[in-house]
């Protein structure tokens, strides 16, 4: 991509999406498309098709998706199905129409089966079933990324696809319910400093071990995708290869912010997978690698969720 491209990022006040003008900008692209809701609503085909005319992008990062926790995927199944397959298609017919030099899809680490092997790497996708928490979202996620594969199989065009392991950082979501695990831990966390609580639950058993990428570096992994040129593979993991339980992140979180009550775990709430650990060595292939550590990261989120609220 040149600094002068017309490049347009859908879900630009999200978290990836914010990330990703906050490196572009960094970098020095100077032509950058980040409409609202009410500039361009990704559900209805019309518009997408209208805003594709009318601006004619260069380049698409689709970042723009209805995300959430293991409580909201479960619990708002129908919801997370249909608007990221809508969402994704309107997009992606637009993007065919109007031509588009090079598009890149976000998708997740949950396309990969529940009882995947460890850590897991591109090839362990459609072998088994998925985790049935999120499973709406994940076929979404899936469908989205085949359909940006056959594109490029049938009509050449220049699509890939990112799979993210979990994401967090500045802009994330902090509702408590509804959040993933990093924001909600932060906000219930801090919720229960603010009324003196002398205890704080984690849901689940606290055993499950995760992936934590910092959206910084996501943003940076898909700038150098967008960049990359001859043999680029359909998809690519992008997380940091390292993983932790959820017990050794509510302790860091609680050093970090300062909390002084008791950790306790409810097991009457889901675990979901047991492990989810990226095999990100094909990424590393292309000449990228996470920079943030956790540690750093998890302080870097905290201080934004403290100024925001």
């Amino acid at each position: 991509m040149k600094t002068t491209d017309k490049i347009l990022v859908l879900g630009a006040r999200g978290l990836v999406g914010s990330a990703l003008v906050r490196e572009l900008t960094k970098l020095g692209y100077s032509n950058l498309l980040t409409p609202i809701r009410t500039e361009l609503d990704l559900l209805k085909q019309q518009s997408v098709l209208d805003y594709f005319e009318q601006n004619k992008p260069q380049h698409v990062f689709l970042a723009a998706a209805k995300v959430g926790g293991i409580h909201a995927n479960n619990t708002y199944r129908a919801d997370f199905i249909w608007e990221n397959l809508a969402i994704q298609n309107n997009v992606f017919e637009a993007a065919f129409k109007s031509k588009v030099d090079r598009l890149l899809f976000l998708g997740s680490s949950c396309i990969y089966p529940k009882n995947a092997p460890q850590p897991m790497n591109e090839d362990c996708l459609l072998t088994s079933a998925l985790e049935p928490t999120n499973e709406p979202y994940a076929i979404a996620k899936i469908a989205g990324l085949k359909t940006a594969e056959s594109f490029r199989r049938q009509y050449g065009c220049n699509w890939y696809s990112v799979m993210p392991t979990n994401l967090y950082g500045q802009n994330d979501n902090f509702h408590p319910e509804n959040s993933h695990v990093i924001p909600g831990l932060i906000a219930r966390m801090k919720k229960a400093m603010d009324e003196n609580a002398p205890s704080f639950a984690v849901w689940g058993t606290g055993n499950p071990r995760r992936e934590f990428l910092y959206v910084d570096d996501m943003a940076r992994a898909c700038i150098h995708m967008m960049n990359l040129e001859g043999d680029i593979p359909d998809y690519v993991n992008i997380g940091t290869g390292e993983d932790v339980s959820i017990r050794e992140l509510a302790f860091m979180i609680k050093d970090i912010l300062g909390y002084k009550g008791e950790i306790t775990f409810n097991p009457n709430q889901p675990d979901g997978t047991l492990r989810k650990l990226l095999d990100v060595s094909r990424i590393h292939a292309l000449g990228w690698k996470h920079e943030i550590d956790l540690q750093t990261g998890l302080k870097k989120a905290i201080d934004f969720y403290l100024k925001k609220i």
